[in-house]
């Protein structure tokens, strides 16, 4: 049993120390937000995640896990500290690291022995080199330390299955040992582990983020050419997935990416790129190309209406970002409707989960708590987040409720035959359909 800290339990935090305790480890997770603290020592977690709540409980219960404040607690006895806080978007895209500096001189200030610190957080490449600097300058006395990175690929809504069956571990360091003891603590995993160097570490996190995005806006542009000669852009996915050299693997045209990592990512890249007098075209064309999909749907909903916006109600199925999560950040669902309201519609929306979090956020938007209920009356309803809940609906219930049987499918969840032939107006995203074509 390894003696561990976790700096911050936000999603990939909590994830990382639930997920090695219930390997055995004693985690003591740390967060300066002493409510969220207050909340999970009394089982209420600050995210939604499937499996997570469960995985926190039998944890705590078999005190493996923990939670506290303090960071003079946290470290006692550990061996290792992950710094696991927020690295939110800045000026010019560029990643904020002050919550990374302030976790890196509190570790500093605290320790008593000893100490790996494993940078989880995504960091800027060089961030590594950067807080061995802080960490050396900030400690009281002299302590010996390393510092490691070992960046998260953690999918929300399957990111405990993603961190117990990774496709790979991803360790960074100049000290050779600390690496190994790094990889030492995910053998359990029985994932391959690739042991490099700070920098290639911090990039190989980047490098992967900003590809899986560009097959994602790939995808969606090459939908736009499908529709435009009526060939159908799923089954082009599909005969493309086959080609072990492509995978079929984030080849599903729709609204685009959003959430916490991807949009902050690119931009974190491509200003690192500018930062060295690179000109990163092709991930600038990959952020417009992303955008340009939401931005879209005012104009395509106004086409299956026959007319303007003005007066007619629109409903959303779905605000969070992706299906199996309550993240709001950067969720496509916020642009459309502002876009959709500044047009003269009325929005109404409905998510299984996300309500709470989305309802300050979109003060304008009614949000209700039944999905038969948001279609009552809409002029038109679109598809914002693939939930499988709405892969399942009573489609003759909700075209019965609807004003109008008008459905623009922003995440391809319907056949668009049988759409056409129930006698919906049904636009989906780079696919053949018998109406609601341009």
């Amino acid at each position: 049993m390894k003696q561990i800290c976790v700096v911050g339990v936000g999603y990939v935090g909590l994830v990382t120390g639930a997920c090695f305790a219930d390997l055995g480890n004693r985690v003591i997770a740390l967060d300066v937000d002493a409510k969220r603290i207050e909340n999970l020592n009394k089982g209420i977690m600050p995210i939604y995640e499937p499996g997570l709540e469960e995985l926190v409980r039998r944890n705590v219960k078999a005190g493996r896990l923990s939670f506290t404040t303090s960071y003079a607690d946290a470290l006692k006895g550990a061996e290792f500290a992950f710094i696991a806080v927020g690295t939110p978007e800045g000026v010019d895209g560029a990643a904020d690291l002050q919550y990374v500096e302030v976790a890196a001189r509190s570790l500093a200030k605290h320790m008593t022995a000893p100490l790996i610190v494993i940078n989880k957080s995504t960091v800027p490449i060089g961030t590594g080199d950067w807080v061995a600097d802080i960490v050396k300058s900030a400690q009281p006395k002299p302590i010996d330390f390393a510092v490691v990175s070992c960046p998260e690929f953690l999918r929300e809504g399957s990111a405990i299955a993603d961190f117990m069956a990774p496709h790979r571990n991803v360790i960074g360091s100049l000290d050779k040992d600390a690496a190994n003891k790094v990889a030492q603590l995910h053998l359990p995993l029985r994932a391959p582990i690739v042991i490099t160097d700070l920098r290639t570490a911090e990039m190989i996190k980047y490098a992967s983020n900003a590809f899986l995005a560009a097959k994602i806006s790939f995808i969606n542009e090459l939908a736009d050419v499908c529709e435009a000669y009526g060939a159908d852009v799923k089954e082009v996915a599909a005969g493309m997935g086959y080609d072990a050299r492509i995978g079929r693997h984030f080849l599903d045209a729709g609204l685009g990416w959003g959430g916490s990592c991807f949009p902050k990512d690119v931009q974190a890249l491509a200003f690192m790129a500018k930062q060295k007098g690179l000109n990163p075209r092709i991930l600038n064309d990959v952020v417009d190309v992303n955008y340009d999909r939401r931005r879209d749907v005012p104009t395509q909903v106004e086409k299956l209406l026959g007319g303007n916006l003005k007066g007619k109600t629109v409903g959303m199925l779905g605000l969070a970002f992706k299906e199996n999560t309550d993240d709001m950040r950067d969720a496509p669902s916020v642009d459309i409707s502002n876009a959709l309201i500044a047009a003269g519609a009325k929005v109404r929306a409905y998510d299984p989960v996300a309500r709470e979090v989305a309802a300050p956020m979109m003060p304008a938007v009614e949000i209700v708590s039944d999905v038969y209920e948001m279609a009552k009356g809409c002029d038109a309803l679109v598809v914002v987040t693939p939930w499988n809940e709405f892969k399942q609906l009573d489609l003759e219930k909700v075209k019965s409720l609807l004003k109008t049987p008008v459905i623009y499918d922003g995440r391809n969840i319907y056949d668009p035959a049988r759409m056409s032939e129930m006698g919906f107006t049904y636009r989906a995203i780079g696919r053949p359909s018998n109406n609601g074509r341009a």
